[in-house]
């Protein structure tokens, strides 16, 4: 049940993203691609990205963890990528897409799961 509604949030939060930015940080089709790219983005921050920031983990400490927003967007990349109905518009508005998924997600699953 967690898991679904973690995947319901970044779906919404992608969704939104696409909807508030009209399209200029990253573009949805619809929500069903929104929820496609928020699961294809859980596998790929599950098993490739724990992999990406180990190799990276010299750069990242030299950038005192900067280097992580680039990890991040380059997930996001990956992931829209794999999934048709979604694209982004270039490096610095999928790092700025990618930081506010992270973020806005993070709050939201926090605050929904400290209720529940």
């Amino acid at each position: 049940m967690r898991f679904v509604l973690r995947l319901l949030i970044s779906a919404a939060v992608i969704f939104g993203v696409s909807y508030f930015s009209g399209g200029a940080l990253l573009a949805v089709a619809s929500f069903w691609w929104a929820l496609a790219l928020a699961f294809v983005l859980g596998i790929i921050n599950a098993t490739i990205k724990p992999v990406i920031a180990l190799v990276a983990l010299p750069v990242t400490i030299v950038t005192l963890g900067l280097f992580s927003l680039i990890i991040n967007a380059a997930m996001l990349a990956l992931a829209t990528a794999v999934v048709p109905g979604v694209s982004t518009t270039g490096f610095w508005a999928t790092v700025l897409a990618a930081l506010i998924i992270s973020v806005v997600t993070s709050i939201a699953t926090r605050w929904l799961e400290r209720d529940a």
